[in-house]
């Protein structure tokens, strides 16, 4: 049967969301779709083990059926799945459950979870009979209608098109409820960007112990663990831990790692600060490699219910004041082994606030633990829309003994990203190249201007140990340059044409295409006043528009068309020309590479930023940002390449999503992204797209000639009264309609072969012709992403330039005359009306 692709998946936990929208939030709502999501998948692997484990006792053992049944029914015998209870099984949810579902389906999550003590508390929260506000709870009918729609998809490994792609689903399922529960969705999620950002600046490898003691709903632990997998690392071989005192959350968190496959993660319910529940068979405290989290902000703390007091070495914080951030801090530090590496969402406030918390920096300080302020930008975050900042922190190799890296010992990088970022409806979020830079800088500990800074741990203590960001990393833009004169006497100054040559010459741009000297005026300078163009530029010269741009709008078209940029536009193509032909055989080799999908990205960024760094056009981020981005785009579509070992198998989930999405009605006139869209429509059906656009604008055509003849503006359907207007005659308005209505016949026809006439050209296809499809394709879009910033550089200048036309093109005399004639025109009217005097 065909793989399931994460796009169908996702739609399909949507649609099961939208089951019970509209009845209740998706606060309340949320533990079923996880519930009846978990009951699926449990339920679809044991069938497969269960059918395995028969066939195996009755062929390769020679039990008899009893004998079989009876191992296949024994828990023992399901190490590698859960064993589901028969009342919890999905055949009897679906076949037998009609009456009574909601206590039928308590009693399913209640019999798997005593059947599996891995699953003890996960699943004792989701109460199907509880009551939603003013509502008693779910009718059998709702209940009934969820169970068949899970019933339509498998939810086994081999029906995924890669590997943990339920377990990305699930991911998804989480973000959209943390979206729907707003501020609350801070308590359990971090955005996945932020965490993507945060795992790469720590580098988790196999082997270590990782943990995160507010752990939330597990995604810093499942990120990090993808981390090791997609750098070619054993995934299998690392120990998670996690801590969390919601109950609901810690439950999440557990779900969530089950979902992606992980079953041995250590997940403790308390509270972290109070009572630490990892600990060695001695009774201390357990130590980690890595530790990864997002505390919660702000909170109180009660000194008096604190074990371990040894942990806060530092000092205590306020435990009123909600001041308790540097106290997680602590604990982190505390169960670090040598030279371990910790990454900290943490506000602002605990990198200036002064008195014990000054004292607490102070001890970080000197003993060199701190490597790097990463100021965020505002409003990525569910709970708070302030701005926060993460640390990175390094326990000492051994008591007095660094564990920084030799270059960075008694020193500390800011780096100041909070206007690296894409504004959302809701909230902000980091780009792929956001985090790429911010990463690039990080691993190169070195000054940026105006966004980053190394500061050594003496000037940081010589400064009261104030760590505020903005102090060494400012990233406020200078001040707008105005030049008083030339708003007094027009022309645009040379100080600020020399400043922006550098930034035009990067693009091929020659000023003096634009420009000529402005005649001096004779009133400028002392001893000026030939009238005369003048020569050299002085700092008080000043320049006018060259006479061919006599309007704003000629400033465009002037500069994208200008010889010397187009000259530089084709150099940077060959570039990308030139290394993608050296370098797409990495996307080739990927089926069946034994390197990771990260191995591969980190090569394709490094030869790209080295050969294009050839052309001024980008900077070094920028260029690291294009693959970024494009990177992040065709993930998905990389790891199923990586898994399937197969251009087809892409192609076909390509195929399949389209075909989800147009049965789901998201076509050409929906409100989704239109599939058609899709650059493998292009490359499997030629010319398609031209013929059903000329299609769509004759039926346009006709329609607006109809509604043009009917005299009244109305009928853009075509559908016309006879009696309604005179502007066409009846032949002539039947003739049209009968156009129209063949119009939109060969248009359905169209539409209708679509997916038809898509399939008869995969099955055409070899595995030979699907690789050039798809590298054609990830080409192409790669290519697109050069060229959105290649031609943002382009409109950098174009509003630079247009912000001097709005500066000094006018005037202040001119604008002073355009007034005084004005007056004089209005008075001779006054005059005219008898009104002088």
């Amino acid at each position: 049967m065909p793989k399931l692709t994460l796009s169908q998946l996702e739609r399909h936990l949507f649609a099961a969301a939208d089951i019970l929208r509209g009845k209740m939030d998706a606060a309340e709502y949320q533990e079923y779709i996880f519930g009846m999501l978990f009951l699926k998948r449990a339920s679809d692997v044991f069938e497969a083990q269960r059918a395995h484990i028969l066939r195996e006792q009755r062929v390769d053992y020679g039990r008899s059926e009893a004998d079989a049944l009876k191992r296949a029914d024994s828990p023992a015998f399901y190490q590698e799945a859960f064993f589901v209870p028969e009342r919890a099984r999905w055949a009897y949810l679906r076949d037998d459950l009609h009456h009574n579902v909601a206590d039928g389906l308590n009693i399913a999550l209640g019999e798997l979870e005593h059947a599996n003590p891995a699953l003890n508390g996960v699943l004792d929260h989701i109460d199907f009979t509880r009551q939603v506000g003013k509502q008693a709870r779910l009718t059998d009918t709702t209940l009934r209608k969820l169970i068949l729609h899970f019933n339509q998809v498998r939810l086994r490994d081999e029906d995924f098109e890669f590997p943990d792609m339920l377990g990305a689903a699930y991911e998804y399922l989480v973000k959209f409820f943390a979206d729907s529960a707003g501020k609350k969705g801070g308590e359990f999620y971090t955005p996945r960007d932020v965490v993507r950002l945060m795992v790469r600046l720590i580098q988790p490898r196999e082997g270590q112990r990782i943990y995160d003691p507010c752990v939330g709903s597990g995604g810093m632990l499942i990120l990090a663990r993808e981390y090791i997998q997609l750098t070619g690392g054993n995934s299998r071989n690392v120990r998670l831990y996690g801590q969390d005192n919601n109950g609901s959350v810690w439950a999440m968190c557990k779900m969530n790692l089950l979902l992606h496959g992980i079953r041995d993660a250590d997940i403790a319910l308390g509270d972290t600060l109070a009572a630490p529940f990892h600990k060695e068979a001695d009774g201390e405290l357990m130590h980690f490699d890595r530790v990864i989290t997002n505390p919660p902000f702000s909170q109180n703390y009660d000194r008096a219910e604190m074990q371990f007091p040894a942990r806060f070495r530092y000092g205590f914080a306020p435990e009123q004041g909600k001041k308790a951030d540097l106290m997680f801090l602590q604990h982190m530090l505390a169960v670090l082994n040598p030279g371990g590496v910790l990454a900290t969402v943490m506000p602002h406030g605990v990198l200036f606030r002064g008195g014990a918390e000054q004292e607490i920096r102070a001890g970080v300080l000197a003993d060199d633990l701190l490597e790097a302020v990463i100021g965020l930008p505002p409003n990525l975050f569910y709970g708070t829309g302030i701005p926060a900042c993460i640390l990175v922190l390094r326990a000492p190799e051994r008591p007095g003994v660094s564990g920084k890296p030799e270059a960075r010992r008694g020193k500390v990088l800011f780096i100041n990203a909070d206007a690296e970022f894409r504004a959302g409806r809701a909230q902000n979020f980091l780009l792929p190249e956001h985090v790429e830079k911010i990463v690039a800088t990080y691993e190169a500990f070195h000054d940026v201007p105006g966004y980053a800074r190394v500061a050594t741990v003496e000037e940081l203590r010589a400064n009261d140990c104030n760590l505020n960001i903005r102090r060494y990393a400012d990233n406020a833009p200078p001040p707008e340059a105005h030049d008083v004169r030339a708003h007094l006497l027009g022309g645009v100054p040379a100080a600020e044409v020399a400043a922006a040559e550098g930034e035009c010459a990067a693009i091929g741009l020659v000023l003096s295409t634009l420009f000529v000297p402005r005649p001096d005026t004779g009133d400028r300078r002392p001893g000026a006043g030939s009238g005369q163009p003048s020569s050299g530029l002085g700092p008080d010269e000043t320049f006018d528009f060259a006479p061919t741009l006599a309007v704003r709008a000629d400033l465009k078209p002037h500069i994208e068309g200008d010889a010397g940029v187009q000259v530089e536009r084709a150099r940077l193509q060959q570039l990308f020309s030139q290394w993608w032909a050296a370098h797409a055989a990495l996307l080739e080799k990927l089926p069946g590479a034994d390197t990771g999908l990260l191995f591969a990205r980190r090569q394709l960024l490094e030869s790209f930023e080295l050969l294009l760094g050839e052309s001024a056009w980008l900077d070094r981020y920028q260029i690291r940002g294009v693959i970024a981005a494009w990177w992040g785009e065709i993930e998905y579509d990389l790891r199923t390449l990586d898994a399937q070992g197969s251009f087809l198998a892409l192609v076909d989930s390509w195929i399949a999503g389209l075909r989800a999405a147009l049965e789901e009605g998201n076509g050409r006139s929906g409100n989704g992204d239109d599939p058609l869209a899709h650059p493998l429509v292009e490359h499997l059906l030629p010319g398609y797209l031209e013929r059903l656009e000329a299609l769509a604008a004759r039926e346009a055509e006709l329609k607006a000639q109809l509604a043009e003849g009917a005299g009244s503006g109305g009928a853009g359907d075509g559908e016309l009264d006879e009696d309604e207007g005179e502007a066409l005659s009846p032949e002539e308005r039947k003739a049209l309609r009968q156009q129209l209505n063949a119009a939109r016949a060969a248009l359905k026809a169209l539409e209708r072969e679509f997916l038809t006439r898509l399939e008869a050209a995969r099955t055409e296809l070899s595995e030979d012709a699907a690789r050039e499809i798809v590298l054609a394709i990830e080409r192409e879009r790669l290519e697109a992403e050069l060229d959105r910033r290649a031609a943002a550089c382009v409109q950098a200048v174009v509003a630079r330039v247009e912000n001097w036309w709005d500066k000094y093109r006018v005037s202040l005399r001119e604008l002073e005359a355009a007034r005084e004639q004005a007056e004089a025109t209005l008075a001779g009217y006054v005059e005219e009306l008898g009104y002088g005097g």
